[in-house]
């Protein structure tokens, strides 16, 4: 069956994902926003521009966007170096611009932080440093070097020196904080984006597997009556046939043979044909089927069924739900893994709640990390991973697959550490790894056993 450490995606490099037309259409509406905004200056404030020089800028601009557009294809997507190049010769340009314009005295300079924040979103770190410290130095060069802004009768515009550094500094924050936020965001969004899809590609193999079970169990189902004949005949044969001979042991042989496919389909499969009763089972039995591929791994796995006063027989009838099951084998391979030799399962119910435990006598959760736990892509433990699952890059990805189809289901996850939460209990102080409880309502889990659950009967016919 699956587990979480199959599940692989790939990072997401998102300085891949960008074409090229979306960068043009952008630039197009900047150089159009850039000369209503010298049109305007001219016109209506009387600004005296240096407006060859100006147009000379946007004209670049213009001719960049014209071959972009005519020589490469509409679909083409631009790699990293290639996105990084076209930002920072944006970058360059408007800095060029302030610089003709006023340089910081320009209210417009802080559109210079523009640039950093398309990078943040989605260019690499490195990229965004470079980014944001070429743009702090290009407002720390518009400081001392630029041309005035002058009025038609030769007024020239500029702010007190203590607005002009305030300036500075505040578009300096604005770059750092900005890009940084705005990284963190994106990253955010991200990680969880790649480990909602490893969800689904896991949710998806699950449900294919219980498919193909039911198929291979249909199949066992329909060859059973051949498989018998085929047994009978040749038991009749080598009953007629003279004891030693070279024909009875192959008879013998056939039989032995069928009753090895008979065993080999029933393995392979438990569900039957559109069996309606199997696609719910007792609440003991799908923990039972959510552990069973553990079983075999060295460690002890207790189950204690009813903890709590609950009767066996009053146990809820729950959906064989593929998500379900999943889940829970996530949770128990994550014990079994970090536990030094056993791992108990406990469940318990009551009139309104369904309740699950899991827990080992492992090293526990490391403390820093309790309140993130189900968060995707967490970071490795410790330098190095853990020695005790060096293929595991962390536990984040398997727990937070858990746990979003546990909760999908309705389930309330928590999770803590055996030793603070069994400490004063005598009866349950080995139990000081990790400790999971996963609590559903009894309504969102109960598939029940009535008639109107199990439709009407069939008749039978020839």
């Amino acid at each position: 069956m699956t587990n979480n450490s199959s599940v692989r995606i790939t990072p997401r490099h998102g300085g891949t994902w960008i074409r090229l037309r979306t960068l043009i259409l952008l630039r197009w509406w900047a150089v159009f926003g850039q000369i209503a905004a010298m049109i305007i200056a001219e016109r209506y404030y009387d600004l005296s521009l240096e407006m060859e020089l100006l147009y000379l800028v946007i004209g670049v601009s213009v001719v960049s966007n014209l071959v972009a557009t005519f020589v490469f294809p509409e679909n083409k997507r631009l790699s990293e170096t290639e996105n990084l190049l076209v930002v920072f010769f944006d970058m360059l340009q408007l800095g060029l611009m302030l610089y003709l314009t006023g340089g910081l005295h320009n209210p417009f300079s802080v559109l210079i932080v523009g640039p950093v924040i398309v990078s943040a979103s989605a260019l690499s770190p490195r990229s965004t440093v470079l980014l944001g410290l070429t743009a702090i130095a290009i407002v720390s060069a518009l400081v001392e070097f630029h041309l005035p802004l002058r009025t038609d009768q030769g007024f020239i515009l500029e702010m007190p020196d203590i607005f002009l550094f305030g300036n500075w500094v505040a578009i300096t924050i604005a770059i750092v904080f900005l890009g940084v936020y705005s990284r963190w965001v994106v990253s955010e969004i991200r990680a969880m984006s790649d480990a909602l899809q490893a969800t689904q590609m896991a949710l998806a193999r699950e449900q294919k597997l219980t498919d193909l079970g039911g198929v291979v169990a249909a199949a066992a189902h329909e060859l059973g009556t051949p498989l018998a004949t085929i047994k009978l005949a040749s038991s009749e044969l080598a009953d007629e046939l003279e004891e030693g001979s070279d024909l009875r042991e192959d008879a013998l042989l056939i039989r032995e043979q069928a009753d090895r496919c008979r065993d080999i389909l029933r393995s392979m499969g438990r569900a039957g044909k559109n069996d309606i009763h199997l696609r719910s089972a007792p609440l003991t039995a799908v923990v039972e089927e959510a552990a069973e591929p553990h079983m075999g791994r060295g460690k002890s796995v207790h189950f204690d069924h009813g903890v709590g006063g609950g009767s066996i027989f009053d146990q809820p009838n729950i959906p064989r739900r593929p998500e379900v099951i999943h889940g829970l084998r996530n949770l128990i391979q994550n014990g079994v893994d970090f536990a030094r030799d056993t791992v108990w399962i406990e469940s318990s119910w009551t009139d309104t709640t369904v309740t699950l435990r899991i827990m080992d006598n492992g090293r526990g959760y490391p403390p820093h990390l309790l309140g993130r736990i189900g968060d995707p892509l967490m970071r490795r433990r410790g330098k190095g991973g853990d020695p005790q699952r060096p293929e595991y890059e962390g536990m984040g990805l398997g727990l937070f697959i858990a746990k979003t189809l546990l909760e999908r289901s309705g389930a309330d996850l928590s999770f803590a550490n055996g030793s603070d939460s069994f400490r004063a209990n005598d009866a349950l102080s080995p139990r000081t790894g990790a400790f999971v409880e996963v609590v559903w309502p009894r309504s969102a889990l109960d598939a029940g056993d009535t008639e109107a659950g199990l439709g009407l009967n069939q008749p039978f016919t020839a």
